[in-house]
């Protein structure tokens, strides 16, 4: 293995393969600034170039996109509360108050932070534990990722900011919204009104847009006469010491959690991100900081998402079975070069195995020096007056939102979203619960009847498989613990007084 490695590294720091991997990690990081153009949008732009290209320097440049796209996500987060990407959607929920509290500059260091030591946690684990991880993730099945998708919808719980009741009905609706489209069982369609676009189903990317992004532009817009700003100054873009400490146990959890649910077919950042951030509040002894800027909030979405990228790569190459949509696209780049991913890739191409790994670690390396000095430049858009940020937001979120399927349909579902999201805001509804149901709503739906199918409506198939019901017990502990906490709170009060 040390032979391999060796030669790996000799391979990858060479000025071909370095200046490739730059471009696409500089490129990755602009797209992933940008809300709606996805990674796996520039990834998939570029598979095609890569073909006259040998196998290693077209596999680089395609792993810098990946890792620049999802770092890049979390700048607009934090700076205008917009994320770059369904990955750092969760990093809104601290990064941006605490930039309205004067503090961007100690929001961005623990989002870059956090997102380079998940890219490299991750790319440790996917060198030296990938057959591990691809065998638990093999023996998922139906149930499995039923239980699994439970356990990410009782994370509303933690979003629900205060009421718990108007978290649930945010949650309900991004479960109704899951149902349009055409049943994945059945292949009927359902709520879609004749209406072609709908067979498709509702978009994630329009809707996160218009829930975060639109939304605050409209809130805005009411305090455009007076053209505030949120004016802060970016002394530093690393984390001090005393920070590092406090957020060192949520990065390590964070790290953990997203390789592993990256690792999982099918599963995203995104998910990884909101799962990680739910466990960081519960494990936080002031789970009432989250939401009004605790770094630990950011800490724990940025680097989730980013150990997602070397956790989706483990069942790509060791089973040839995408982890999510970048390594799905990314196999046609393998099959470009005439390359089968799967076990026979070890056998065959050991030598470009680990070369990617060794890619993976400098790609990550070269990620957090590129986020270092755009930042700033990223930054600057905060100090421009209000009446000029807000339309420049809202074009960027138009040219989003058209770019996913070149449809005008999915800019009337973003502004339709940012005019639901405002009005939610007003009434202190959360928006979080309706991402995340609309993410998770068609997985639990879909494998909920799959598992009913293949077990004969079998209900104790959840309770009966080890990894089902430990997801099951997680989901009891998340949705019961606040309240039971609060309650016991409540009563030691009690007794004091």
């Amino acid at each position: 293995m040390l032979e391999l490695f060796s030669q790996a590294i000799h391979q990858v720091l060479t000025i071909d393969v370095l200046v490739m991997m730059l471009i696409g990690v500089t490129g990755g990081m602009v797209i992933g600034a940008l809300p709606g153009l996805t990674a796996t949008m520039g990834v998939a732009i570029l598979v095609p170039f890569t073909f006259t290209l040998d196998p290693l320097t077209s596999l680089a440049m395609l792993v810098g996109i990946y890792v620049g796209a999802i770092q890049g996500g979390s700048i607009p987060a934090v700076l205008i509360r917009t994320p770059g990407t369904p990955a750092s959607a969760a990093t809104t929920f601290d990064g941006y108050p605490l930039a309205l509290k004067g503090e961007g500059d100690k929001a961005l260091a623990s989002a870059l932070f956090a997102s380079f030591f998940g890219g490299i946690f991750g790319t440790i684990v996917l060198a030296f534990s990938a057959p591990l991880i691809s065998t638990v993730a093999l023996k998922f099945s139906a149930a499995e990722y039923c239980t699994f998708g439970i356990f990410g919808l009782s994370v509303i719980i933690s979003l629900a900011e205060g009421s718990m009741i108007k978290g649930l009905i945010s949650g309900f609706v991004g479960l109704l919204l899951a149902t349009v489209g055409i049943d994945r069982v059945t292949g009927v369609p359902r709520f879609t009104f004749n209406s072609i676009e709908l067979m498709s189903g509702i978009s994630f990317i329009p809707v996160m847009i218009g829930l975060f992004a639109v939304s605050e532009i409209f809130h805005g817009a009411e305090k455009i006469v007076q053209i505030e700003r949120i004016s802060f100054a970016l002394k530093r873009l690393l984390p001090t010491y005393e920070e590092f400490k406090h957020i060192f146990k949520t990065l390590l959890r964070s790290s953990l959690i997203g390789t592993f649910v990256g690792a999982l077919p099918g599963a995203g950042g995104d998910i990884a991100a909101f799962i990680s951030y739910n466990e960081a509040k519960r494990f936080s002894k002031h789970p009432e900081e989250f939401g009004h800027g605790e770094i630990n909030g950011i800490a724990a979405s940025e680097s989730a998402n980013n150990a997602v990228c070397e956790g989706a790569m483990i069942p790509l190459l060791t089973l040839g079975v995408p982890g999510d949509s970048v390594t799905a696209v990314l196999i046609g780049a393998f099959m470009i070069q005439g390359l089968q991913p799967g076990p026979l890739l070890f056998v065959r191409n050991a030598d470009l195995v680990y070369a990617i790994f060794v890619a993976f670690f400098i790609a990550n390396i070269l990620n957090y020096i590129v986020a270092l000095v755009g930042a700033r430049i990223f930054a600057r858009a905060v100090s421009i007056p209000r009446y000029l940020l807000l339309p420049a937001i809202m074009l960027l979120c138009i040219i989003g939102a058209y770019s996913i399927r070149n449809s005008f349909f999915d800019v009337w579902v973003m502004l339709l979203f940012g005019v639901i999201g405002y009005g939610m805001q007003k009434l202190g509804y959360p928006i979080g619960p309706v991402v995340l149901a609309l993410i998770l709503g068609p997985m639990v739906e879909s494998e909920f009847r799959r598992a009913m199918i293949m077990y004969q409506k079998n209900y104790m198939i959840f309770f009966t498989r080890p990894i089902s019901l430990l997801f099951f017990i997680l989901a009891c502990i998340s949705i019961f613990g606040p309240p039971l906490r609060t309650l016991l709170r409540a009563r030691k009060e009690r007794i004091r007084s």
